[in-house]
């Protein structure tokens, strides 16, 4: 199938160079590819088989070759997609064969707000590469475009995030077991113990009678599976401890590590999450933290109407929660600095609602001095190094 379009992006950025462009829409099952060269007003579609990239380069490179012999030019591919489930490593696959590649945030591009909406991939294809074409016409805010963490960043997240999910399981773990103890009146019985699975055996319902067989077996399988939990979880610390206490960690940001976590009201879990997940990537201004974090204002305004719908959440949440909770510990372990002064101006003794947004604000101006201390080396002020 083929849809006509005008293709009015220059011919090159040099003069030799034609350009052919690719959108491709993801799914496991199948691979919607559209292109469009300038051997042709229309945009053509082949459907691959889901995850075959070997088949998507053969097509690439045959579009390259047909239009290169027929133009007699250079030809430069330039493809996008929509960031998801496949992560990254298409992206650079696709950059080491020669295709400049960009990776699109999915809420980033615009749709039709009607109540019901015409969705198929063929279309979303057809949206990609017209929101590409406009980008390369110098239309920056028509996407926008994600940034792409080498292999070393997004393996330097796996050790944080992974022991969230372990404390969630955890979690999870201890109530199924304190829930099933409750069921025969048993309020005082802690998995966590040493010897919780010895004390498994002095159990006693209310009766004093012991607990019946099916439920101490399931009760230990959940013990058996707590124990391995907590032990992936020592590993995990024990291997985040060595990266602030090593100096020569070959942990990819362990500099940044070790430097934020030289500062009171900040612990090796802190002070990996905030690196992991904000601090790893450059920003230009303090305005551009604060929306990667989901800390910016969404103003509302449409004629006489206007009104602050509070900050936008659009961001990073993990780092968003963590800044957050940084900046209740900061007020205590850190009450002489400027940024505690500034809270306890503003918010005095009031405790709700009020108390409740202005960390919010703390957070933010919070998130930026320590910004400004890892990149430059500005200490917040007032702010104390551990002893």
């Amino acid at each position: 199938m083929m849809v006509r379009t005008v293709n009015d992006l220059p011919a090159a950025t040099h003069g030799e160079t034609v350009r052919c462009l690719i959108a491709i829409e993801l799914s496991k099952r199948s691979w919607v590819v559209a292109f469009n060269t300038p051997l042709s007003e229309k945009i053509s579609r082949r459907t691959l088989t889901g995850c075959k990239w070997k088949k998507l380069l053969e097509l690439i490179e045959d579009v390259r070759v047909r239009v290169s012999r027929q133009m007699g030019r250079s030809v430069e591919v330039m493809s996008c997609y929509e960031a998801g489930y496949d992560g990254f490593w298409l992206h650079r696959q696709l950059e080491a064969h020669g295709v400049r590649n960009y990776v699109i945030d999915p809420a980033s591009l615009q749709v039709d707000r009607r109540a019901r909406r015409v969705k198929t991939d063929r279309m979303d294809t057809e949206r990609l590469l017209r929101s590409l074409m406009a980008y390369l016409r110098g239309e920056p805010k028509v996407w926008s475009v994600v940034r792409v963490p080498s292999v070393a960043e997004e393996d330097a997240r796996r050790l944080h995030r992974e022991r969230d999910r372990l404390v969630s399981e955890r979690v999870q773990h201890v109530n199924r077991i304190k829930g099933l103890c409750a069921l025969h009146g048993i309020y005082d019985y802690d998995p966590l113990r040493r010897r919780a699975m010895a004390q498994l055996e002095q159990l006693r319902m209310t009766e004093g009678e012991a607990l019946p067989p099916r439920l101490k077996s399931e009760i230990k399988r959940e013990l058996q599976r707590l124990e391995l939990v907590v032990e992936m979880i020592a590993t995990l610390e024990a291997e985040r401890d060595a990266i602030v206490e090593d100096e020569a960690s070959p942990h990819v940001n362990a500099k940044k590590i070790q430097n934020l976590h030289k500062l009171k009201a900040i612990g090796p879990e802190f002070a990996a999450v905030l690196v992991g997940e904000i601090f790893h990537r450059g920003f230009n201004n303090r305005r551009q933290l604060a929306s990667y974090v989901g800390l910016a204002p969404s103003p509302f305004q449409s004629g006489n109407v206007a009104h602050d719908q509070g900050i936008s959440k659009s961001g990073n949440r993990k780092g968003r929660t963590t800044g957050i909770e940084l900046a209740w510990l900061w007020l205590r372990y850190q009450p002489d600095s400027d940024l505690s002064a500034w809270f306890r101006a503003r918010v005095g003794i009031t405790k709700g609602r009020i108390r409740r947004i202005a960390i919010v604000a703390l957070a933010r101006k919070l998130l930026v001095a320590l910004w400004r201390y890892l990149e430059t080396g500005l200490v917040p002020r007032g702010a104390v190094f551990k002893g």
